[in-house]
């Protein structure tokens, strides 16, 4: 991105100078910023020391990627993200920075192996699973194309929770990520903005006479922002992720204090920092909602804050441009509050009339839509925004105020449309309606797989689609493949590239070269060779952390996720209890033994969910304890699912099961990092498995069950309860089940599950696919019987990923969304 930064980013990253300069680099800061007064053998003083070395490697290039960016001029992308899962960062920046060799022989040279020293490093515990997962990818795709793309987040003190099983259940604890620090951020307190909430607003005259809003006697707190740097692939470009700190005005009240009231002393200090505390607090209770709602307002006033400060101290107030040269991708609906913030700031702030504000912000303003389900589009009561955002709440009215005018003139009479499409949900309790909100205020609104946006047009948003056509368009998700492939499996990356060079690193397209290689039986035997290794270093891992022990010589079987009704870790669950069933009737000719993980953590407030996990552990400790099924069958429930589990467990795995009910997922993005892998799936036609398929060719995939439109016909007329006795297996199961076969200590416990199942207006339908589940599986253990064939489908998934990588995805957001350019 810059020639100044070319001296020791990139290229000649590799130089003998390297070489030689890490060891003393290293020596330099254990001894003078670690202050160790001898040579230690705590792996956490080489990571911080490794770190540190690296970050002054990245430094020169970040700063020229930020001059490069401001003296252009440019078009400029501002991703607006709750969540950024970003999992370990000294890898990734060793990868991106071709510092392996150089890391690795410095550390060699104090007796170190990087593969422990990486371990000291926490997960950034800023994100919960898929959409936070998928805004990382897309931060590396845009430094990897060198778009000028700066991530807008909050800097989470406690991430997800930490999950441990105890007696089969899950237990939350604390997963506090920044106890150590983070060497990867930056304060930039000089950036500090300031956010309202509570108040009112009261009308005034300006000086011109204009009669104008504001909000008055709100409580202020601060946004400090905290940049981490996103390194792109060997090109000398450092994009920025800006995460935001909540702090107090007044950090200590020494009136309150010296009158002895200690707690109320610090009490705003403590009020302050909830908001950027915890990831996902439990929104069951009125205090969780609240909580949430502030961390939403939160992060899209001091982004948007910041973008404007910016603006003005280039421009000044001449915001003729803004629209053109600026865009806010809201990654879904929690950065909503974006659409009447920058009004709110346009308007009140910087004396901007209504229609050119609005259309300002309807030219910058694009969402991205991931969620089918209805009840998991947000919705905020008004009471609740007229008592915290009171300035916000006036100017969604008059957003609703002049959309259901516009549309009623063109739709005269239409009155039910008028509801439909209100802003305002009407009731006892009336709510905003989050997702119509940012519709409304985007030019731009798109699905993230082709089923998923279709579904968007026909049903959820079909309304909207007829209104505006025109901004509905489909950005299938992809996942970076250095971190989902050559990263986490340096083994398969290595035949890869010996076999078709390295372009695929930063072309993924290009790895379809693998495909003739399919039929090549001595790379059939290497690939193999390959996921055999995988599958130990996954079976140690499995070991280490549920003492359970997988064979290397069975079928690996792994769905890893979050626990969800929808996601249907319950199918996954009824299809081992019919192993069992076959393995204690004796029913086992044919049969290929198999090593079942499932992993993924519940919301702490999803009981469901909970009741799932459990049956997980329990139908695990029966079938793992039972001398029959030992060299046929196993299963655990992998605790604390993350990112770097995901790294081990990801290359190792042969069957990647993506099971939800078809037309609920919006995309998915695991299948596609087990895809690049090798994985074969077994799936229904939902999200982008529709598209891995059509990619990797329907003889290469395991289809099973009913497709979108036929879950919607099957609900017509549901009854599980006559599939249940018409078929023996399924009947069997159920029975299996009902008879508290995994719960003796507790009768009932799964009583709740199976009801559901049996109820006819089960929206999972899962009985309606578990035949359909069951046979397809039979066929996977078919075709795992011969190795040469299961190897040859496993060859072609990975050649036929290309379209899978995130690069792909942000290029067509570049080209289609934003109109942005490589600067």
């Amino acid at each position: 991105m810059a020639d100044a930064a070319d001296a020791t980013i990139g290229g000649a990253l590799m130089s003998d100078d390297v070489l030689k300069s890490m060891p003393e680099e290293l020596h330099r800061h254990l001894l003078y910023t670690l202050s160790c007064d001898k040579l230690t053998e705590d792996p956490t003083y080489y990571y911080q020391a490794s770190a540190l070395a690296v970050r002054d490697r990245i430094s020169q290039a970040w700063r020229a990627t930020k001059q490069a960016v401001s003296t252009s001029d440019t078009k400029r992308v501002h991703y607006l993200s709750l969540e950024f899962l970003l999992g370990r960062s000294l890898n990734n920046a060793i990868q991106n920075l071709d510092l392996d060799a150089a890391v690795k022989d410095g550390l060699h040279k104090f007796g170190m192996h990087l593969e422990e020293v990486v371990e000291a490093e926490h997960d950034a515990g800023l994100g919960n699973g898929g959409l936070g997962r998928l805004a990382a990818c897309f931060l590396d795709s845009c430094a990897n194309l060198k778009l000028p793309v700066t991530g807008y987040g909050i800097r989470y003190e406690y991430g997800m929770f930490h999950q441990k099983i105890e007696s089969g259940r899950q237990v939350e604890a604390p997963d506090h990520w920044l106890r150590d620090g983070n060497l990867w951020e930056i304060e930039r307190p000089e950036d500090t903005r300031k956010v309202h909430l509570y108040g009112h607003t009261e009308r005034y005259y300006d000086q011109d006479g204009q009669l104008r809003s504001r909000w008055a006697n709100a409580q202020n707190l601060l946004a400090v922002p905290y940049d981490m740097p996103i390194p792109g692939y060997k090109n000398n470009t450092v994009n920025t992720l800006r995460l935001w700190k909540a702090a107090a005005t007044d950090e200590f009240d020494l009136n309150e204090f010296n009158a002895g009231s200690y707690p109320e002393a610090v009490s705003e200090k403590n009020n302050a920092e909830q908001i950027s505390m915890v990831l996902y607090p439990n929104d069951s209770s009125e205090n969780g909602k609240q909580l949430r709602l502030k961390q939403q307002y939160f992060l899209t006033s001091a982004s948007l804050q910041d973008v404007l400060a910016d603006w003005v101290d280039r421009h000044g107030e001449d915001f003729s441009k803004f629209g053109e040269l600026n865009c806010f991708q809201l990654n879904d609906t929690h950065p909503a509050c974006a659409v009447p913030e920058l009004m709110r700031l346009l308007i009140d702030e910087h004396k901007l009339e209504w229609d050119e504000a609005w259309s300002i912000v309807t030219s910058c303003m694009a969402y991205t839509n991931h969620t089918l389900l209805p009840e998991a589009l947000e919705r905020w009561s008004v009471g609740l925004f007229s008592q915290m955002l009171p300035r916000l709440l006036e100017i969604i009215f008059e957003i609703n105020e002049r959309l259901l005018k516009a549309v009623a003139a063109a739709n005269p009479g239409d009155n039910e449309l008028l509801k439909r499409i209100s802003l305002i949900e009407e009731g006892d309790h009336p709510h905003i309606r989050m997702a119509y909100l940012s519709i409304v205020g985007s030019f731009s609104v798109n699905g993230v797989a082709q089923l998923h946006t279709d579904l968007l047009k026909e049903g959820l948003f079909s309304d909207f689609y007829k209104l505006w056509p025109e901004k509905f368009n489909n950005k299938t998700n992809g996942v970076t493949q250095r971190r989902w492939l050559s990263h986490c499996n340096p083994k398969l990356k290595g035949l890869i590239s010996d076999a078709i060079g390295t372009t695929w690193e930063s072309d993924l397209e290009s790895i379809s070269d693998l495909a003739p290689l399919a039929e090549d039986a001595e790379f059939r035997q290497r690939w193999a060779a390959v996921k055999l290794a995988n599958k130990q270093r996954f079976s140690d891992y499995v070991k280490e952390n549920t003492g359970v022990e997988f064979s290397t010589n069975a079928m690996f079987d792994v769905q890893v996720k979050r626990i969800h009704e929808y996601k249907r870790q319950l199918l996954n669950v009824l299809h081992v209890i019919h192993l069992y069933n076959r393995i204690v009737a004796g029913d086992t000719q044919g049969m290929v033994p198999r090593c079942v993980l499932i992993g993924g953590k519940a919301a702490p407030g999803y009981h469901l969910a909970k009741v799932i996990v459990k049956l997980v552990n329990n139908v695990a400790e029966v079938v793992n304890n039972d001398d029959r099924a030992k060299d046929l069958l196993k299963m655990v429930f992998f605790p604390n699912y993350r990112v770097s589990a995901m790294e081990i467990i990801c290359p190792g795995t042969e069957l990647s099961e993506q099971i939800s009910t078809a037309g609920k997922e919006a995309s998915g993005t695991g299948n596609m990092k087990f895809m690049m892998n090798g994985a074969l799936t077994i799936g229904t036609l939902d999200g982008a498995n529709i598209e891995i398929r059509e990619k990797a060719g329907a003889e290469n995939f395991f289809l099973f069950g009913l497709d979108a439109h036929e879950v919607a016909e099957t609900k017509k007329a549901y009854n599980p309860n006559e599939i249940i006795a018409g078929d023996e297996d399924i009947r069997r199961i159920m029975e299996v089940l009902e008879q508290g076969t995994f719960n003796r200590d507790e009768p009932g416990l799964f009583e709740v599950l199976t009801s559901g199942l049996r109820n006819s207006h089960d929206q999972w339908v899962t009985i309606a696919d578990l035949r359909s589940y069951i046979d397809a599986q039979a066929v996977v253990n078919d075709t795992y019987r011969d190795q040469e064939k299961w190897n040859r489908m496993s060859i072609l998934n990975a050649a036929n990923s290309g379209w899978f990588s995130s690069d792909r995805t942000i290029q067509q957001y570049a080209d289609e969304i934003w109109k942005v350019k490589p600067v």
